[in-house]
């Protein structure tokens, strides 16, 4: 007799394949082929529809080297990463151990509220806060003179020294909510056991946060980290709501410096560049960080 023929359980591989192809051909089309374009037109001075595509190699990038406006717009996203990293996963942490270990009346929802900022679109998030933030009529400095704070009252968002911060303290109050809430799921995970033994040995709240809390979310900690320095890199509807950049270079972002110099400015070439450096670095970032937090729990492990 023959011996019959290995079969894999269910249906072909090649059916698998044909159910992936539809989504894979949307990711090609608008997402791959936009890319490899990009890199590509980043080789070229290229400007309005094409009329001066000119052949300058890595002319582009040398250029950004020595741009100060870039550099500035840079700067000015690593200063947002504090906002919108930084702040947001310490306000996580803090309200998820408040909510998560302890059951709370209302416990949905508050954190329904708290996580509501993340689900608006970040331009009415923009134009709100804009509003917040009116030098006469804003609820913040209206707020500020009914408390007797009259001397801090200010221009927030037309100030060199305040625009930055105040832009930035909005996006600290949009992404604590993820934070918060993808900590709260990793809270579920750490036995009620680690925190029972710790307290017969002596150990106070803040002892078992330190040592049980933050420990058992590394994960959690590592993908919010990731997601929001993303954020804070490609940053630019939240900008182009509030400031436009301004005052003068104040609050200007690469994600907008690439909108105004590819499609104000026509330059296609340059504001090409600086997307494909932008991207560099954002991927360079996420795998640092995913490989940091890899080795982490490998020697936890």
């Amino acid at each position: 007799m023959k011996p019959q023929a290995h079969h894999r359980p269910g249906e072909s591989r090649w059916k698998g394949y044909l159910y992936l192809l539809p989504g894979f051909l949307i990711y090609l089309l608008f997402t791959l082929i936009p890319i490899i374009e990009t890199v590509r037109t980043s080789f070229f001075d290229w400007g309005a529809l094409g009329k001066s595509n000119i052949w300058v190699g890595l002319g582009n990038y040398i250029d950004l080297l020595n741009d100060s406006t870039f550099l500035k717009a840079f700067s000015n996203n690593l200063v947002f990463i504090i906002f919108y990293s930084i702040i947001p996963i310490m306000l996580g942490l803090f309200l998820a151990s408040l909510l998560g270990r302890y059951p709370i009346p209302g416990f949905t929802f508050f954190r329904t509220v708290l996580f509501l900022p993340q689900v608006i679109s970040m331009v009415v998030v923009g134009v709100i806060w804009r509003w917040m933030f009116h030098p006469t009529t804003g609820p913040v400095n209206l707020l500020l003179g009914a408390i007797g704070l009259e001397e801090f009252q200010q221009a927030w968002l037309g100030s060199f020294a305040w625009a930055l911060l105040s832009v930035g303290s909005v996006g600290s109050w949009v992404q604590y909510g993820f934070c918060m809430v993808l900590f709260l799921a990793g809270m579920q995970r750490i036995s009620e056991e680690y925190y029972e033994a710790s307290s017969l040995d002596g150990a106070n709240e803040l002892q078992q946060f330190i040592h049980i809390t933050v420990p058992g979310l590394k994960s959690e900690i590592g993908v919010a980290l990731i997601t929001t320095m993303i954020a804070a890199l490609r940053v630019f509807d939240l900008v182009y709501a509030t400031t436009r950049g301004g005052p003068g270079e104040s609050t200007l972002v690469t994600g907008f410096l690439i909108y105004r110099t590819a499609i104000l400015n026509n330059d296609i070439g340059y504001g090409a560049a600086m997307a494909t450096v932008l991207t560099i670095v954002i991927l360079s970032l996420s795998l640092l960080i995913r490989k940091l937090m890899t080795e982490r729990s490998d020697e936890a492990a």
